[in-house]
């Protein structure tokens, strides 16, 4: 039952992408220009989601638990290290560059999306090579 509560919540987000737009890199790289034709409308879509997200995440973390799982699965390393800040300036720049971050390229890949296609292409193996790598970072 749980992963059919996951694919439904997946596939309402999927929706949810596609309705305000952000599975279209061209009108995320409007929104990311500032100093050019700025789209200004996915504010709203970013508002929306934060203050939604700040009203219902302290409502639901007074519960026991989760209603599917045992157990509130909530990060506890608080540590801001040199590889979380690379981690996170890597994810914005490919962001800022194509437009497009890995749920909304998923959602759009159905589409084939030449420029969504050449992300996640380059996110898979951007990933492959980090398992590679990764074992060399922790010595």
């Amino acid at each position: 039952m749980k992963l059919v509560i996951s694919y439904i919540l997946g596939a309402l987000f999927s929706v949810g992408l596609s309705v305000s737009g952000m599975v279209n890199p061209d009108k995320v790289l409007g929104y990311l220009d500032f100093f050019g034709k700025w789209d200004p409308s996915l504010v709203f879509v970013m508002a929306g989601g934060v203050i939604l997200n700040l009203i219902l995440f302290k409502l639901i973390l007074k519960r026991e638990s989760p209603l599917m799982d045992a157990d509130f699965s909530i990060p506890a390393n608080k540590i801001i290290d040199k590889r979380l800040i690379i981690g996170s300036a890597l994810f914005g720049i490919g962001w800022g560059l194509g437009g497009v971050c890995p749920g909304p390229g998923l959602s759009n890949l159905f589409l084939l999306n030449p420029k969504v296609i050449a992300f996640l292409s380059a996110m898979v193996v951007g990933m492959l090579i980090f398992k590679l790598v990764e074992p060399k970072l922790n010595k």
